[in-house]
């Protein structure tokens, strides 16, 4: 469960900015977009599939688009209808309405999420990590504020906080510091055979 109303979040975030970084509350496209540039730094492969939880207005396919990124497929997942609408204009792929943390997700080499997971409850977000892991084929990667979990609306964790989860899937991690102010990456990298 979020810590406030999802829906209206970012609802009147796309009455008030439309369909910009900030109708999805990143202060600018600079930081959305280093935000994707690191989380795609930590894969290294080719002709991979995406998930991307919490797809928002499909963003990230637009950026794959522009950095020519070469994949297979692109599936994107978000809770809220009118992100859902908005994506599916946006990439033309598979966008899926679906509650993360409760509902059975699509297959994918990698889980991607940026930012998504912001506005969750603590107990949300390790179901939310725990569930796009598990659907991966290869890994999830993923971004968090990092800080004192004190804010009424946002979700901050350190990296460290959630070393138990990580050890209980047996993930392999990669933790990525530095690149923006409060704000950390992961990459649960799974064992392939």
């Amino acid at each position: 469960m979020s810590r406030i109303d999802n829906e209206k979040f970012y609802t009147s975030a796309i009455q008030k900015y439309g369909k910009t970084s900030q109708g999805v509350h990143w202060n600018s496209v600079h930081s959305q977009e280093k935000r994707f540039e690191v989380l795609l730094s930590c894969i290294q492969d080719e002709n991979f599939s995406i998930v991307d939880a919490g797809c928002g207005f499909g963003d990230l396919y637009s950026y794959l688009q522009r950095h020519e990124v070469t994949f297979t497929s692109y599936t994107g997942l978000d809770l809220s209808p009118r992100m859902v609408e908005i994506a599916y204009e946006t990439t033309g792929c598979k966008i899926v309405e679906c509650n993360i943390c409760t509902d059975i997700l699509p297959q994918g080499d990698y889980y991607i999420c940026s930012g998504a997971m912001n506005i969750l409850s603590r107990f949300d977000t390790y179901l939310f990590i725990r569930n796009c892991y598990l659907a991966s084929k290869k890994g999830f990667v993923f971004n968090l504020l990092m800080g004192d979990d004190d804010s009424a609306v946002y979700n901050h964790f350190y990296p460290n906080e959630l070393q138990n989860l990580f050890d209980e899937l047996g993930a392999k991690v990669l933790i990525k510091k530095g690149y923006l102010r409060h704000d950390f990456t992961v990459f649960m990298k799974k064992e392939t055979s």
